[in-house]
């Protein structure tokens, strides 16, 4: 076996025994991008409007007044970080339950878009909103009030979706 790694070595060329055609290579690369035009966006003055396929915060779809959530529980049990809690009520309406507690915690969120993918409902989906701010760790989960957004605000995510799966 030793030997076959001495004949590789002497094969090898002084050059590039100093990896000089190596480092050529890379800064051709280097000098390539350098003169290649850039592209900076003045953020707070020019926002970024994401397409159907980003996935930002996870949200609650609102829909004619009401939760879509079941509170079947999958989106807690997929969730790889273990960012969300929710907890399940009865009701007399049309379904049967509903979420009395659904919380996400932003901070241990990896934006993964599992819980939106095993949402039999679609009452999960992943918003265009990028922009998070905390103060502290407590305002960084986000309750019901701070999740329901309304469908019309998700459309333009939803026929992603439909189209997608």
């Amino acid at each position: 076996m030793n030997t076959n790694k001495n004949t590789e070595a002497q094969r090898l060329t002084f050059a590039e025994k100093l990896y000089l055609p190596e480092l050529a290579k890379g800064m051709s690369i280097t000098f390539r991008e350098m003169f290649k035009p850039k592209f900076t966006r003045q953020y707070p003055e020019q926002r970024w409007d994401p397409t159907g396929s980003y996935r930002g915060r996870p949200v609650l779809v609102l829909e004619e007044g009401k939760e879509r959530c079941v509170a079947c529980g999958l989106c807690s049990l997929v969730c790889p970080a273990m960012a969300i809690e929710v907890q399940a009520a009865e009701t007399e309406n049309e379904k049967e339950r509903y979420p009395e507690k659904f919380e996400i915690n932003m901070l241990r969120c990896i934006y993964c878009g599992f819980c939106e993918e095993v949402c039999p409902e679609e009452a999960i989906v992943m918003s265009k909103d990028y922009e998070l701010l905390f103060s502290s760790q407590k305002d960084a989960i986000y309750g019901k009030d701070r999740l329901l957004v309304p469908v019309e605000q998700l459309q333009d995510r939803l026929d992603f979706l439909k189209e997608y799966k």
